[in-house]
């Protein structure tokens, strides 16, 4: 990991490098097309002169002698083309060896709009040259008059601009790295004792004040940390009462524990039989395996809903659970609900009625608090249930064993079973977290019963 001042370095020096690398490359294409467009207006003017000059030539032989002559004062290669391609006129260059020129860019621009251009790198000089080429008429024939020049003067003023360029930039990153660096070591030097301070305070030592004028945000910072340890001195002497509390949280946890021995040992103990039974039989038929097998698997997915009930029991009690609020359509949950609970429930029938309505709820937690009463009306019930939505309320009713009375307030509390072995509510979790969950959003549940007529859970929102 780098320190303060090396992490400055490192970043000045990336940026010194990005900054030479832009302004240099900018500076050479911008140099260099300005020099193009010189060079072709160069051009330009030249061929002009040319073609006055030619229009008074009377054979082929003068337009050679011309061209010749005028590439040597010019120090311009010079070509003179005539309407096939073919070069008639060539400066730099024996006529026996050149090809047709009928295909090259400026020949066919020239021939389209009257002038044309190009660069390229020159197959008889192997140089870059940029070509200009003007279409005209000589004694009643087009001929086009090509003149170029090289372009790789540029590159040879280029490393001049660069290195006055290079040493600019450079005696400017360095003075701004001194600045910079001495204000990293300034810095470093803050920061270590914040350090200092931090390690005296995790060691549970009186750390003495922290003081720093530097910036705001350092004299910010101190003044928080001052804060903070105030704040730790003040917990230190509240740990007492806290563990007190401590052991009372213990005592419930034993509770817990005393729970989850007696829902587990069922499970278990089928779990532990079919598993045993299938190490002993090796001969066991198949079918028999897979009836075995899918015991275990059921049994195993039992335990695993009882351990997510007790965690989230364990975070609804410690108000640990956060809320996500959204507007969600309340039709929308149900019908989530109902379509995962249909694949355990598949024969039977769950009717909505009432108009949609849109809470501003957590949708997750909604969805446990309503799955579990919905689920519940399908354990205890035979019949169809149904769903009644209100402007006020959600009903889940069914016509069910029913509660008896004494045992409808009992049913809300946390590991309370109901004595009747018809209706089992597992660890007693269940309305437990349905009605901590409706606290949270300032719901309220209330429940209707008459034993063998049915049940009616009753959200109010």
């Amino acid at each position: 990991m780098l320190k303060i001042h090396q992490l400055f370095l490192r970043t000045y020096l990336t940026i010194f490098v990005a900054i030479l690398l832009t302004v240099t490359l900018t500076t050479y294409f911008w140099a260099k097309n300005l020099y193009i467009n010189q060079i072709e207006k160069n051009l330009l003017q030249n061929i002009d002169t040319l073609i006055v000059v030619l229009e008074d030539s009377k054979d082929i032989n003068s337009l050679k002698n011309i061209v010749q002559n005028l590439s040597s004062k010019l120090s311009l290669r010079i070509s003179l083309i005539n309407d096939q391609g073919d070069v008639i006129a060539e400066s730099h260059k024996n006529l026996d060896g050149i090809n047709n020129h009928k295909n090259r860019v400026e020949i066919i621009e020239a021939e389209n709009i009257g002038l044309g251009k190009d660069i390229r790198k020159s197959e008889t000089l192997d140089k870059e040259l940029l070509y200009v080429a003007k279409k005209t008429i000589i004694n009643e024939e087009i001929f086009y008059i090509r003149m170029s020049d090289y372009t790789n003067k540029i590159t040879d003023n280029f490393m001049k601009l660069t290195l006055e360029i290079f040493a600019y930039i450079s005696i400017f990153l360095f003075i701004a790295f001194l600045a910079t660096y001495f204000i990293s070591l300034k810095i470093k030097k803050e920061t270590d004792f914040i350090l200092h301070f931090l390690k005296e305070l995790t060691k549970k030592r009186k750390p003495m004040l922290l003081k720093s004028n530097y910036t705001f945000e350092f004299y910010k910072i101190a003044k928080l940390l001052n804060k903070v340890a105030i704040k730790l001195a003040k917990k230190d002497k509240a740990k007492a009462k806290h563990t007190a509390k401590l052991t009372i949280a213990n005592r419930q946890k034993d509770d817990i524990i005393s729970a989850i021995s007696h829902e587990f040992k069922n499970p278990i103990a089928i779990i532990s039989g079919y598993s045993q039974t299938l190490m002993d039989d090796k001969d066991m038929p198949k079918d028999m395996k897979i009836k075995f097998l899918n015991k275990i698997f059921s049994n195993s997915n039992k335990m695993a809903q009882i351990i997510d009930k007790l965690r989230l029991t364990l975070k609804l009690q410690e108000q640990k659970q956060e809320l996500i609020l959204s507007s969600i359509s309340i039709k929308k949950i149900l019908e989530n609900s109902i379509s995962d609970l249909k694949f355990k429930y598949k024969n039977r029938e769950i009717k909505v009625v009432g108009d949609d309505i849109y809470l501003k709820v957590d949708e997750t937690l909604i969805s446990i608090a309503i799955s579990n009463l919905i689920e519940n009306a399908l354990k205890y019930s035979k019949e169809d249930i149904e769903i009644e939505i209100t402007k006020t309320s959600i009903a889940i009713i069914d016509k069910g064993i029913g509660i008896s009375k004494e045992e409808l307030e009992k049913i809300k509390k946390k590991f309370y079973r109901v004595s009747n072995n018809e209706w089992n509510n597992s660890l007693g979790l269940g309305l437990f977290i349905v009605q901590s969950i409706l606290k949270l959003h300032n719901f309220r549940l209330e429940i209707e019963s008459q034993i063998d007529v049915g049940s009616k859970f009753i959200i109010y929102h």
